[in-house]
């Protein structure tokens, strides 16, 4: 991939990891809308459905789009609060967990890809 898109590609990610926190926590009502269930129903499974569909579309190393979809929603959880906080570590550390299954996603709709391409 030229490096011009793969910057886009980035940028795309974070853009939208940030719009889902911000637009649950507007939605929610709530500093961080973890705490409310639009975010596990709405916003959580939208993310992990983007991962996949940026695996299947950018198939190049996956599961960094899901990885920065999921880590640039701690950035906008930090910017909402207007602070990081002494548990910024094990925000981070959850943010990381919670991808893994838009990492997984992205990684198996890549490798189908690769599948349908061959045949």
């Amino acid at each position: 991939m030229p490096a011009s898109r793969t910057i886009l590609v980035h940028a795309l990610a974070v853009i939208i990891g940030m719009s889902l926190w911000f637009v649950a926590s507007l939605t929610s009502g709530k500093r961080e809308p973890w705490d409310d269930s639009a975010y596990w129903t709405g916003a959580y499974p939208i993310a992990i459905v983007i991962s996949g569909a940026m695996g299947y579309i950018f198939p190049e190393r996956p599961w960094q789009w899901a990885l920065e979809l999921f880590l640039s929603q701690f950035v906008a959880m930090a910017i909402r609060n207007g602070e990081i906080g002494n548990l910024w570590p094990l925000g981070l550390i959850l943010f990381a967990i919670l991808s893994v299954p838009g990492l997984l996603l992205g990684q198996f709709t890549a490798w189908l890809r690769g599948k349908l391409s061959t045949t």
